[in-house]
């Protein structure tokens, strides 16, 4: 039975500590300044957490090793579980052409790039995060957004800064599912304190998209259509997730908050459409545009003029990036426009476009019913790992060896039932479904690589000890350690490009040194997902997708100087929302 020591370097905690970095500093080292491929840089982090077990903590290797095969085991089932059907649904809307369906739908809503920008970027990049995430929302909503007029550089830094709030709930809420896992907190409870963060940051994000197009005129020409979809996403984001589902916390957000702009605009509309003017782009070197004149057309503290006139060509997207997924598309955007505007689309059309996204909430609210959720939990089987004897530091039982599987009630099995369900209803064939998916098992291999070595990283770093020594060390930060919980969450994610990949590495961590420093091990590990979320814009991973989607590959240092104030504006509001509530100010908040 092996026993961690908190203190296992020299009996002491600092150097102890100091030690248990080795891992994470090497994951940051090869990701954010070496530039190694998240693969490759996963899987030599995952050894080296390995060796610092063995050597430093004097765990056995056979035990060191047995815990990151559980991580592998749990990142693949039920993480890229999930993952993988959600973006088989996806891939096969595009092999039949109901994808370019669905966009011409979006268009005909609006002709307004600020309200485009809204609803594509902000609403339906929900929807794509709830239901798959690890970049698909960004791929998806920039080449929709290039279709529509948007120049390159724009259309990237608009995908990037929508996708913040709903990253918390993405696939399917497993960034939630992991943190429970990892930290042995209630699912529903660490649900309700995150859902009752990430909505105050949903109510201001439409109008942080205004603002890169337009400036402070295109957020003041819009303000109805921005606070209606800002509200009506976080009070459903709220709702759902304290009251009805983890699962279909940011389905039904986006779905609500898109509904209530269409209906909006139905009755309203922008006084002074947004009209982009030509100015040259200095990155692409080509015609481009910003906001007209008085308009900043920034993106965050400094400004961006990389707006386009419709019609513009502005390159085809890539392939995949680092494993991640990129939408695959050869069409510029003026082949696009003269494409859609010889088209009519049918109401069949029209309706098997969003088929599968309706079977899918369909499937999942379905399953909600008790009745068939306890049905759907009976197979459920939870075991002990072989080989893994493990204690906490404390002498208790360690949750780490326990693997629960429920392979029939789990959202990657609900997904693949949806997706079987689509393949009649949008006309797709058996073999071309079947083929559909062994692509996007291909497509996302490094991916599968990647987040298998994180959780086993963060396996291994919880079950040896490293993990609490970090957090028994950064306890001594105090109360205080409030403020930086935020920031660590949105470091992991910065690093890594996942918000699951964060909690894994750090959810047991921040429980740790909530409970040394008399904090609520419940916030602190929710402050991990909600701050993790603004670092999801900067992190490589998002960064390559968004420059290789709109074929500007290697301009991802100029992405990232239009986004990082985003990035870090939100991180502070997020810091201090979190500080109060661990305080008597905000404590109300909580559940």
């Amino acid at each position: 039975m092996y026993r961690p020591h908190l203190d296992a370097v020299a009996g002491s905690l600092t150097l102890t500590a100091i030690v248990a970095m080795l891992p994470l500093v090497t994951l940051f080292v090869l990701l954010g300044v070496l530039r190694i491929t998240a693969w490759k840089a996963a899987l030599v982090s995952l050894a080296v957490s390995v060796v610092v077990a063995v050597v430093a903590y004097s765990m056995p290797v056979g035990q060191a090793l047995d815990a990151g095969v559980e991580g592998a085991a749990f990142g693949f089932f039920p993480i890229l579980w999930i993952v993988i059907n959600a973006i088989w649904v996806y891939n096969m809307t595009v092999v039949t052409g109901h994808f370019d369906v669905l966009r011409r739908s979006f268009a005909k809503v609006s002709d307004d790039q600020r309200i485009q920008a809204v609803i594509i970027a902000f609403c339906f990049g929900a929807l794509m995060e709830a239901l798959a995430g690890f970049g698909t929302p960004v791929a998806i909503t920039t080449v929709m957004l290039i279709a529509l007029g948007f120049r390159p550089i724009k259309a990237a830094v608009v995908a990037l800064v929508a996708n913040t709030a709903p990253v918390a709930f993405g696939a399917l809420a497993v960034p939630i599912t992991t943190l429970a896992t990892v930290t042995g907190l209630p699912e529903h409870t660490l649900a309700q304190i995150v859902g009752r963060q990430t909505p105050l940051l949903g109510f201001f994000v439409p109008m942080a998209l205004v603002f890169i197009i337009d400036g402070v005129r295109g957020i003041r020409e819009t303000l109805p259509a921005t606070l209606t979809c800002g509200f009506t996403f976080a009070i459903a984001q709220f709702v759902t997730s304290n009251y009805v589902s983890t699962q279909l916390t940011d389905i039904v957000a986006s779905l609500v908050s898109a509904a209530s702009v269409v209906l909006l605009l139905r009755v309203w509309q922008p006084a002074h459409p947004y009209v982009p003017a030509e100015e040259v782009d200095m990155v692409a070197g080509s015609t481009g545009a910003a906001g007209p004149s008085g308009s900043t057309g920034a993106a965050g503290p400094s400004a961006t003029s990389s707006g386009s006139r419709r019609g513009s060509s502005p390159g085809s997207t890539g392939a995949a990036v680092r494993g991640y997924p990129v939408v695959q598309s050869g069409s510029t955007a003026a082949e696009l426009a003269a494409r859609d505007s010889s088209h009519v689309d049918t109401g069949g059309d029209v309706f098997k476009a969003y088929a599968p996204y309706l079977i899918i909430i369909a499937v999942f609210s379905i399953t909600q019913i008790p009745v068939i959720r306890d049905a759907l939990a009976a197979p459920t089987k939870s075991f002990q790992w072989p080989g893994l004897e493990l204690q906490s530091a404390s002498g208790k039982p360690s949750t780490v060896p326990l693997f629960k599987f429920n392979w029939l009630a789990a959202a990657g099995t609900l997904m693949l039932i949806a997706g079987l369900i689509t393949i009649p209803v949008i006309g797709i064939s058996p073999a071309k479904a079947f083929r559909a998916y062994l692509d996007t098992y291909r497509q996302l291999a490094a991916a599968i690589v990647t987040v298998m070595a994180v959780l086993g990283l963060a396996y291994v770093m919880n079950a040896s000890g490293q993990t609490a020594s970090l957090g028994t060390w950064m306890a001594g930060a105090g109360a205080a350690f409030a403020v930086f919980s935020p920031i660590l969450g949105w470091l992991g994610v910065a690093v890594t490009g996942s918000d699951t990949s964060s909690n894994s590495l750090f959810g047991a961590l921040q429980v740790s040194a909530a409970k040394e420093v008399g904090l609520s091990p419940a916030l602190m590990a929710a402050a991990n997902s909600s701050g993790g979320v603004l670092g999801k814009m900067i992190s490589p991973q998002n960064l390559a997708i968004a420059a290789a989607a709109v074929g500007m590959s290697g301009k991802e240092g100029h992405i990232f100087r239009q986004i990082v104030g985003w990035s870090l504006g939100f991180l502070a509001f997020m810091c201090v929302i979190v500080y109060l509530q661990s305080t008597a100010v905000l404590s109300w908040m909580l559940p």
